[in-house]
């Protein structure tokens, strides 16, 4: 089953935050096609390899419900991933998520 999940990726950092889009495999856990956000990552490398890197987290949405989960980033290689542990437990919040109507994301006026 080749499923993949949008997903929006926070790297937090001590006093700001970076934010980007990628694709979770949910098969492998491997995360894919990050695009980031307001981030040269060409110049600065990924958020994980700089000093006031603290962790990253995903977020799975449908409409205006989310679940969130611990991504690793291998800061060397510049790639991100979920572990096999936290794939299983996500997977079964993934499909509670889906299994009920999306409800739309309220607006601000």
């Amino acid at each position: 089953m080749d499923l993949k999940l949008p997903i929006v990726i926070i790297d937090e950092m001590t006093e700001d935050e970076v934010r980007s889009q990628g694709e979770l495999d949910l098969a492998s856990g491997e995360i894919r096609n990050v695009r980031f956000e307001a981030y040269d990552v060409a110049t600065k490398g990924v958020p994980a390899a700089q000093r006031d890197y603290e962790f990253t987290l995903g977020v799975l949405r449908n409409g205006a419900r989310e679940v969130e989960f611990r991504i690793e980033v291998d800061a060397v290689g510049g790639r991100y991933s979920v572990t096999p542990s936290e794939l299983l437990e996500l997977k079964g919040r993934a499909a509670k998520l889906f299994s009920q109507a999306p409800v739309p994301p309220t607006r601000l006026h």
